[in-house]
């Protein structure tokens, strides 16, 4: 059966974290000496409460998690990070609706950056951080961190790091998980810190290009202004974030390997390679379709197809234009793009390279068998031959995937006007994308939807976040049998 008891001694821990975070933006809060200074040091203390009475009190007699209890506790875990993170919007009033509140939570941690607020600007400081910060700690994981920052905790952690960690492969690290965590978290400070270094050359103020870079690293999206990063029209910060965007959607594990001098490594996966092929592809015909048409100069449209790209292949969901407005063969593209995602083992959401990448290969390869019936064919990835339990779980995966999608669509067009904001809505929350079409497009927010749909769409953030079958296990009969 679950461990319960030791899952709750491990969440306890968590809310520990939690609660750090909280104190980080009352520090905010006292700089800038705004009203929400309360509400943080309500929230905290509250966490604070909770996580000590759920360590402390709960004995704990078997230290050990079973695969099941992977699962359950990743679940639990991000469902309560999210109902505590959102106590500083109720409290403080930013966002005085329960649901309104939760949306906003699960699409921080989640870094979807789908948004209910309707003027950024408005908010403090402080509240900003928040923000900024859950999209931060849920874009490397919530769970990895803990593996990072508790080594004695008393678990090897791989049933927890692999539930978490998005993508259908985690060897690019060839360490124990533990250790693997600590090594993807120094290297994602280590890129936001130099992401705040490169922003501040720009027009950036410090609380600008600190909040930035943690929603850039973790292709979140959220932002300080209400018009993303078209407030600033600079091409130099336009060109940062592109750049960190882009290294944001590749394999952790890749760019170690490649800090440590194996840049040969890099271009010589598949995944990544196909990852630049889709980037370059995709920004290029966007680009002459922009200058064509008479959008804009040569430069503006390769910046603008570019920027877009990126943002919305790696799941960020930065903007600086209104696509909705330009040639409908660029908006078919970026719906296209909503659905692919970028590496494994990466911040960013969708279906992953990869996962095309060996799909597109086993479609080939079949027609081969039909020619050859005989023959032993296997799909290779990086020169290697996969094994079919991966290529199982792969295409279960894509199909779960688009039924999913199908299935959520028809239910947001109940609450949508048309069928295009319905589509849009699903994918780009299970994508963990933010803007979409129709209604809720890259100008738009979803504050107007009903509190039913805000609701459907927080689970599916979640479920597209935690790839699918970490959360959809738990509702299986076979899951909770001895």
């Amino acid at each position: 059966m679950i461990n319960f008891r030791f899952i709750t001694n491990i969440i306890g821990k968590l809310l520990f974290v939690e609660s750090a975070f909280l104190i980080l933006c009352i520090i905010v809060a006292l700089i800038y000496g705004e009203n929400d200074l309360m509400a943080f040091i309500y929230s905290s203390i509250i966490t604070l409460g909770v996580g000590s009475l759920m360590t402390f009190t709960v004995k704990v007699k078997d230290r050990v998690l079973a695969k099941k209890d992977g699962y359950f506790i990743v679940t639990c875990t991000w469902i309560i990070f999210t109902i505590f993170g959102c106590l500083p919007y109720l409290f403080g009033g930013t966002i005085p609706s329960v649901v309104d509140a939760i949306f906003e939570t699960m699409s921080g941690f989640t870094t979807t950056g789908s948004s209910v607020i309707d003027n950024v600007e408005t908010l403090p400081h402080a509240t900003l951080f928040w923000r900024s910060l859950t999209q931060w700690m849920g874009g490397m994981g919530i769970i990895v961190l803990l593996l990072a920052i508790l080594p004695g905790l008393g678990i090897e952690g791989r049933d927890l790091f692999v539930a978490e960690v998005p993508g259908p492969t985690h060897d690019k690290f060839t360490a124990t998980f533990r250790s693997t965590a600590r090594r993807m978290w120094y290297l994602y400070i280590s890129l936001t810190a130099a992401q705040v270094i490169l922003l501040l050359l720009g027009d950036m103020d410090l609380f600008d290009a600190i909040c930035h870079s943690f929603t850039t690293m973790a292709t979140g999206g959220y932002s300080t202004k209400q018009a993303s990063i078209a407030y600033w029209d600079s091409a130099y910060i336009q060109y940062v974030i592109i750049i960190f965007m882009f290294i944001a959607g590749t394999n952790f594990g890749l760019l170690y390997v490649m800090l440590h001098g194996k840049l040969r490594k890099l271009f010589h996966d598949e995944e990544f390679k196909l990852y630049l092929y889709i980037t370059l592809g995709a920004s290029a015909i966007i680009a002459i379709v922009l200058f064509l048409n008479g959008y804009a100069n040569l430069e503006l449209s390769i910046r603008e197809s570019i920027f877009q790209v990126v943002a919305i292949l790696t799941t960020t969901g930065f903007v600086t234009a209104n696509y909705l407005l330009w040639p409908p063969l660029t908006g078919a593209i970026i719906f296209a793009l909503l659905f692919i995602g970028a590496c494994a083992g990466s911040t960013s959401g969708g279906l992953k390279c990869i996962r095309l990448n060996l799909l597109f290969k086993n479609s080939f390869i079949e027609m081969k068998r039909i020619i050859h019936p005989n023959g032993i064919i296997n799909v290779k990835y990086n020169g290697k031959s996969v094994h079919p339990n991966i290529m199982t779980g792969v295409m279960g995966f894509f199909i779960l995937y688009i039924f999913i999608f199908a299935i959520s669509s028809l239910i947001m067009s109940l609450f949508t006007q048309d069928i295009v904001t319905a589509c849009s809505a699903a994918i780009s929350s299970m994508s963990n994308v933010g803007p979409g079409f129709g209604g809720i497009g890259p100008m738009d927010n979803f504050a107007n939807l009903h509190d039913f749909a805000k609701i459907f769409l927080s689970i599916l953030m979640m479920v597209g976040r935690l790839e699918i079958f970490t959360v959809l296990v738990l509702f299986s009969k076979i899951f909770w049998k001895k």
